[in-house]
């Protein structure tokens, strides 16, 4: 039997927290990730910011995980949650919905904090352990990267997912907040 393109797991509100949820807001969207506990992080952050997040799957856990709910505590009854069969169909999904495909990725020369978001990007991270593969780098409209001039190899994540949509929202905000 064929699996649909697109399932949705949670119940997306019209609001969090009693504020709207902006259709036009940048997405989160990750590439099979490997943790539940980053998963849970990532879905109670978007949950308290507004944000939908979309998991691509596979996935290296069940949804059902403790760590996922652990992590993601109560929020994630109200976080927008899309899950996504392949990665094939989510892009095909976010082709349709004419949204930009923004990767973070260690392999990128330009900054996160360089590029000018738009309302509708979607942001996507790749699995803990590897990344995305090399034809999801080629399908991506733009690459970015968080620099570490610490020398570190990556950062958790939770961390990056935090830093990235925290730019593209105030990136977004600003720009919506002019005359």
């Amino acid at each position: 039997a064929r699996r649909n393109s697109t399932a949705r797991v949670s119940f997306q509100p019209p609001a969090i927290f009693g504020k709207p949820l902006m259709p036009n807001r940048p997405r989160i969207a990750l590439s099979q990730p490997d943790i539940a506990g980053n998963t849970g992080a990532i879905l109670r952050f978007g949950a308290c910011l507004g944000l939908a997040v979309d998991v691509i799957e596979p996935a290296g856990f069940d949804h059902t995980d403790r760590a996922l709910k652990r992590a993601g505590m109560d929020y994630l009854e109200i976080a927008a949650l899309t899950r996504h069969v392949d990665f094939e169909r989510f892009d095909a999904w976010r082709r349709g919905e004419g949204r930009r495909l923004v990767l973070f990725t260690t392999k990128a020369e330009q900054p996160y904090t360089a590029l000018a978001y738009a309302p509708g990007d979607i942001l996507l991270f790749g699995r803990e352990s590897a990344g995305v593969p090399d034809h999801v780098h080629r399908l991506a409209d733009a690459r970015v990267t968080i620099p570490m001039p610490g020398g570190g190899r990556s950062l958790n994540l939770a961390m990056a997912v935090a830093m990235g949509a925290g730019e593209a929202v105030r990136q977004v905000a600003q720009r919506d907040a002019r005359p």
